[in-house]
């Protein structure tokens, strides 16, 4: 016997929206649209698909590997659906846009997962705003304000910003002499916390002793905002380039927690996410009750390279999604009215000056057996000496 089950089941991590979750997306997505508007944040709409070329440029293998390909029919390339739509928007800046002032753009839109992420959804409403042309601390401040005023508009509660700076990691290792593969193996064992294997690698790698002790503390170094003047101590001879994280750090974590003192923030040194591709501070965004990341974020300069033009670029992004789960309520929809099914010039006259003015009218279709009330209908037209009249049902 034939398993109907096989046509209407959805693959795992793949879902659809039905009416009133659709228009509860539709709505928020607009309404961030909006926001984004007021801080000068155009939209932009990439496409589906791109040649891979695009899609991993500047992502590294992380994005590669997460990314669903297809031939090309017509020019016989690898083409890939988008798992992120970052690169996508670096290109725009970078290729079509090549303005020379700071440029703000942001999107909405699907994009598909060869695998979840913290298993979350495959196919995640992306949302972000880049902010390209800006290489300083302003930038990074405006883009992390914007996000919490997302979060704040979606009623998140409780914000935690989690954050980091991979150049103190990188820097550390450049002076250690790592090759690329103990590089590999030293960020695997951080991202891990793993403080015996750390500890044991350390003992027999022979790298310069001050280094060393570097790398020993950097997953120890932790906790509140606190964390930096412990790290400063510990770091004061270190390279000039880790000093100078931490002190980016610094001043970036204060002007948050002066104009958004509701923000908790959790400093992590050895917070790498994106390390292949992020060039300074990365963060990312927890609330309580859910075991995964809200939005996540940071700096990612010269990504445009490859699209022929060097642009430093910071940004962040989230699921539209995820952001609607968080008990912002959709707006009540105005009552439906009833209209029959009868052909009168009268009648279509009314019907069109109600959509009109934004009234939902539904029509009855002829043979129908129907129920005003089931469908959402509190009103019906009805005709009365001659004349169309709106009545209470």
């Amino acid at each position: 016997m034939l398993n109907t089950h096989h046509y209407w089941a959805l693959p795992d991590g793949i879902s659809e929206a039905l009416p009133d979750e659709a228009e509860a997306l539709e709505q928020l997505r607009r309404s961030l649209l909006d926001l984004y508007a007021t801080w000068g944040y155009r939209l932009v709409m990439p496409p589906l698909v791109e040649f891979m070329e695009s899609l991993r440029t500047g992502h590294g293998t992380h994005l590669d590997v997460q990314t669903f390909k297809l031939t090309d029919q017509l020019s016989g390339r690898m083409m890939g659906v988008r798992a992120d739509m970052t690169p996508q928007i670096a290109r725009i800046d970078a290729h079509k846009l090549q303005t020379d002032h700071p440029n703000r753009l942001c999107y909405m839109g699907s994009v598909l997962r060869t695998r979840s992420i913290h298993d979350g959804s495959r196919s995640p409403l992306q949302v972000g705003a880049e902010l390209f042309g800006h290489a300083g601390l302003d930038s990074d401040f405006e883009v992390i304000s914007l996000l919490l005023e997302t979060l704040a508009h979606c009623q998140v509660p409780q914000p935690l910003l989690d954050i980091g700076h991979v150049g103190i990691f990188r820097t550390l290792a450049r002076e250690a002499g790592m090759s690329e593969q103990q590089e590999t193996d030293f960020y695997d064992m951080l991202v891990r916390k793993s403080l015996p294997e750390i500890d044991a690698w350390l003992a027999q790698a022979k790298l310069p002793t001050e280094v060393s002790a570097c790398l020993q503390q950097l997953p120890r170094l932790n906790g509140s905002v606190e964390v930096l003047d412990q790290a400063t101590t510990l770091f004061a001879n270190a390279h000039p380039e880790v000093r100078e994280a931490l002190a980016y750090l610094r001043t970036l974590t204060e002007r948050i927690t002066t104009h958004f003192p509701q923000c908790n923030i959790h400093v992590d040194l050895a917070e790498l996410s994106g390390y292949d591709y992020h060039t300074g501070i990365v963060y990312g965004i927890y609330t309580p009750g859910m075991g995964r990341e809200v939005a996540r974020g940071g700096r990612y300069d010269g990504i445009g390279e490859a699209f022929g033009r060097t642009r430093p670029a910071t940004g962040f992004s989230t699921d539209l999604r995820t952001l609607a789960t968080f008990g912002l309520q959709q707006t009540a929809k105005p009552a439906a009215i009833f209209a029959p099914a009868a052909q009168d010039a009268a009648l279509e006259q009314l019907i069109r000056e109600l959509r009109g003015q934004q009234q939902r009218v539904i029509r009855a279709l002829e043979g129908q057996v129907h129920d005003p009330a089931a469908l959402g209908c509190t009103q019906q037209i009805t005709q009365h000496d001659g004349q169309w009249r709106i009545v209470a049902i």
